[in-house]
């Protein structure tokens, strides 16, 4: 599976992955899984939003059991973000037919559309839209960097957009929701274990910085004569390294836009945006709140007029508790209950949690690397990662 699954969406400058919603290489992802669940007798569905499904068992008979992932990436993304998930969740399955195990419950597979939200700057948009934490107008407002709208994008893959919505009547037959991602930092790779298990994603959101100064000629404009925006973007960046080093937090611009973009211009807009993230909101509040008025000392200095808006939002999220120390217990055998670890990534699972018992598994990243082509997990944790899984399911499901 992991090989068939490789070259799909792969840049091979980079050796990354460009696998971005409703793109010919998301459709190759959406294919791919449905291939494999069908040469299971996987009975396969795509939802109103998008999200495929692989069902073992009745859907219509409720309490099911659902695991999987997602796999579209962000740009010259790693190989195991997502994909891991799905990968594991098929292999999972294989395991417990294997071992004979009768299923009392109905079993899912799900593949998550739009998770990363490379293309049109939300994540988590297939299950935001599930889960009723998105609206149709709201969606249907969302576009990419080059002007293409979701509702025209998911139409050129052959969707309808204005089928998308909350899906209550879905969420409710779901019993519980077990998701198994790469570890996005070291915590197990410290530790020792091969899979742990998560407590809680951090408070995070998206907010855009946007600089408006005057375009003028980089060769002819005294410096003493400029608006230029690249200034106080520049502070601002340095800023939220500070604020965040401070709370204890992150905070990261990893994405910038400059118009007009010419080499020997002074820019008239530079457009920022602000990811962070922190253990409590109280802290995360802190930072964006410092870095906003840094970022406004610094835009007044320099005569540039600031914007700020905040785009999302995602509070803390716990996961189950009970379904959490039941995991934990399960998987740390002898040795006592596995590591249980927060996590400043936001995943599916997290959008879920309100609304479904949810639990999340780590597989060991030894060097915490994520969002890279870099990312790596050993095949021991992974197939460790899969033996975890199965464990779980079948202690959920099983006759």
């Amino acid at each position: 599976m992991w090989r068939d699954l490789a070259a799909v969406g792969r840049d091979r400058s980079s050796g990354g992955y460009r696998r971005f919603a409703w793109t010919a290489a998301d459709g190759d992802c959406r294919s791919w899984f449905r291939e494999q669940a069908e040469a299971r007798g996987l009975a396969v569905e795509t939802d109103r939003n998008g999200n495929q499904w692989a069902w073992l068992g009745d859907p219509a008979a409720g309490d099911a059991v659902v695991t999987g992932s997602h796999l579209d990436s962000v740009p010259d993304g790693g190989a195991f973000d997502g994909p891991l998930g799905v990968v594991s969740a098929f292999a999972a399955l294989d395991e417990l037919r294997s071992r004979g195990v009768r299923f009392g419950r109905p079993l899912a597979v799900v593949n998550f559309g739009d998770e990363e939200g490379a293309r049109f700057g939300l994540a988590c948009v297939g299950s935001r839209l599930s889960a009723g934490l998105l609206t149709r107008e709201q969606a249907h407002r969302l576009t990419d960097a080059d002007g293409v709208t979701l509702p025209r994008a998911m139409e050129a893959a052959g969707h309808d957009p204005d089928a998308i919505g909350a899906d209550p009547e879905r969420l409710a037959g779901i019993g519980a929701f077990v998701e198994l991602h790469i570890e996005q930092g070291r915590a197990l790779d410290l530790t020792g274990d091969p899979v742990g298990v998560a407590s809680a994603v951090w408070p995070h959101g998206r907010w855009r910085f946007d600089f408006h100064g005057e375009a003028n000629h980089a060769g002819t404009t005294r410096l003493a004569d400029r608006r230029d925006p690249m200034l106080p973007y520049a502070e601002t960046v340095l800023a939220a390294r500070r604020e965040a080093l401070r709370a204890g937090a992150v905070a990261t611009f990893g994405k910038v836009a400059v118009d007009p973009g010419g080499v020997n211009a002074v820019p008239s807009l530079v457009r920022g945006w602000l990811d962070s993230r922190a253990a409590a909101r109280d802290a995360l509040d802190d930072v964006v709140g410092a870095v906003e008025r840094a970022a406004r000392a610094a835009a007044d200095a320099h005569g540039v007029r600031l914007e700020v808006a905040r785009e999302s939002f995602t509070p803390e999220t716990r996961f189950d508790h009970a379904l959490r120390d039941r995991l934990a217990t399960l998987l740390g055998g002898d040795r006592g209950p596995a590591p249980v670890l927060g996590t400043g990534a936001g995943h599916d699972a997290g959008i879920l949690a309100a609304s479904v018992p949810t639990a999340m598994l780590f597989v060991r990243n030894p060097t915490g690397v994520s969002h890279s082509p870099a990312e790596h997990a050993a095949e021991d944790d992974c197939a460790a990662g899969v033996l975890a899984l199965a464990d779980a399911l079948e202690g959920l499901a099983r006759a």
